[in-house]
């Protein structure tokens, strides 16, 4: 065995002693097929409000612009799929399952720091940026380049093992790692069933989303009112949505998590229509402490509930 097969073998065991379900290996380089098809997007005006995503244009497409002596991509899937669904009835104010526990951001860079070390221990000297959701990384088809999985019509990263529902994350190093085959075939077949779900009709083509008409974004990154031409469409989402996934057939393929901290709180468990629409500042601070719903802030979320009880 050569030495960039023995660091993927390192890196492999040690992503899976911290709780990775899946790590695949790829070589730092410019995303040339991607190019055309993030300026398409880009000029359509998909990303609405969402403005840094026109910036950077450059890094986004090349980690070797991003990281200094870059060689290797390392892609990381974590799962969060609950060990049971919140808010199942009809008329429920809900939340993206991401969200029902500590704010993912932090749980996954705080692995892939001892990732980084564990491998600086193992290895030896190795330089590199850690990225959860963080920077101008195409993740998703950095995922796809290391074989993770394919792109769904929804845009998101399917795996055959367990779907969708789980967190990205990379590891941009200096070190030459044997990469994997990427994945070429797209397991979708002829199913629309995300775009068809959808009530904002925010999938415009297959693999193309209208960041724009996207529940996730109106509930999240739009910080103004949200349009009225979506009056009747959010289905009680207050914060992201998860319709798209939700009729995936892959994810009967889910399996639940095994992390502790993505368990959401009893409070949030109990809480009732009631309750998200009489929130107080200081139900919201004790419930989303940590949780990624913050970013929408107390504001944001009461927006989102007025915008959604009128629905009703």
């Amino acid at each position: 065995m050569n030495l960039p097969e023995k660091y993927s073998q390192i890196i492999k065991t040690q992503a899976k002693y911290l709780g990775f379900d899946f790590c695949g290996i790829a070589k730092a380089g410019f995303l040339e097929s991607e190019a055309p098809k993030l300026e398409a997007w880009l000029n359509q005006n998909y990303q609405g409000e969402m403005a840094y995503m026109a910036n950077h244009f450059d890094k986004r497409l090349d980690p070797t612009k991003l990281v200094e002596g870059a060689k290797t991509v390392v892609s990381l899937v974590y799962n969060y799929f609950p060990k049971k669904e919140l808010f199942q009835k009809k008329e429920a104010y809900k939340i993206a399952k991401y969200a029902y526990g500590q704010d993912y951001h932090y749980v996954i860079k705080d692995k892939l720091k001892v990732l980084l070390e564990n491998l600086q221990i193992e290895i030896g000297e190795i330089g590199g940026r850690a990225f959860v959701d963080s920077a101008p990384m195409m993740e998703r088809q950095w995922a796809q380049k290391s074989g993770l999985g394919w792109l769904g019509k929804n845009s998101l990263l399917l795996n055959k093992e367990m779907g969708s529902f789980f967190f990205l994350a990379e590891l941009v190093i200096d070190l030459e790692v044997a990469p994997d085959p990427p994945m070429l075939k797209d397991y979708c077949g002829t199913c629309t069933k995300c775009i068809d779900a959808c009530p904002t009709e925010a999938i415009v083509q297959p693999g193309v989303v209208d960041g724009s008409k996207c529940i996730s974004y109106l509930t999240i990154e739009l910080k103004e009112n949200i349009p009225a031409a979506f009056k009747g469409k959010m289905e009680n989402w207050v914060f992201g949505c998860d319709i798209c996934q939700d009729v995936c057939p892959w994810n009967r393929f889910s399996k639940p998590h095994q992390e502790p901290l993505f368990d959401p709180k009893s409070e949030l468990e109990k809480m009732t229509n009631h309750d998200w629409e009489e929130i107080t500042e200081e139900t919201f601070s004790k419930v989303f402490s940590k949780s990624a719903v913050k970013r929408t802030k107390l504001k944001g979320l009461r927006r989102n509930v007025g915008f959604a009880k009128k629905d009703k």
